[in-house]
């Protein structure tokens, strides 16, 4: 199965992913919001054997100095490609833009992309995929990276809420095909907010 496969990347099929706006109780509501989604046999990517003896996703503090305000500079002329994934499959990707920010003093910039494909559905039509890795893969959070749902903005400002970092589904399930991370989107410092690495509890 795909990350992606009537579940898009985290969300169930039936629901839309929300453009951060910032502030503890979105940071709260949205763990709130996974742990339910992981618990429910219909939605959850975690093994039974490891779902029915599930306590709740593992994650940093809600620290809102992880919202930060991103410059995006779009990249119209962008063609579709195909972005690696961790089985054969390769998923088909356009870069949206860059999005470029400070974070614990650091001048950062990530590239943002667009799915062709999912831009067909009404609910995604301006969904973005962010995905990032930073020093924390390996040890405190998933070795693979993480990543982070956008909507296209009106003005060309974007909040990103690392608070939102979520784990790929293979992270829980082999069975999954998700998108690897690129290069150019790994980040040089350590991102302590959102989803840790998964760990039986």
């Amino acid at each position: 199965l795909s990350c992606n496969d009537g579940k898009r990347y985290r969300v169930a099929s039936n629901q839309s992913p929300a453009m951060a706006t910032g502030g503890l109780a979105e940071i709260i509501a949205f763990q709130e919001t996974m742990n339910e989604s992981f618990a429910d046999p219909d939605n959850s990517p975690l093994p039974d054997r490891y779902r029915i003896h599930f306590n709740g996703l593992d994650f940093f503090p809600p620290d809102t100095t992880y919202q930060v305000w991103a410059r995006l500079i779009r990249t119209p002329e962008a063609l579709p490609f195909s972005m690696p994934t961790t089985t054969d499959r390769l998923a088909l990707e356009r870069k949206y833009g860059t999005l470029v920010f400070e974070l614990q003093g650091h001048a950062l910039e990530l590239e943002v992309y667009q799915s062709p494909d999912l831009i067909l559905e009404e609910a995604y039509v301006d969904y973005l995929f962010l995905p990032f890795s930073d020093a924390t893969n390996g040890n405190e959070t998933y070795s693979g990276g993480r990543y982070i749902d956008l909507r296209i903005p009106t003005s060309d400002s974007v909040l990103i809420d690392f608070n939102k970092a979520y784990n790929p589904y293979c992270a829980y399930n082999p069975k999954y095909s998700c998108p690897i991370v690129p290069k150019q989107n790994r980040l040089p410092i350590p991102v302590r907010a959102g989803v840790k690495a998964f760990t039986i509890k």
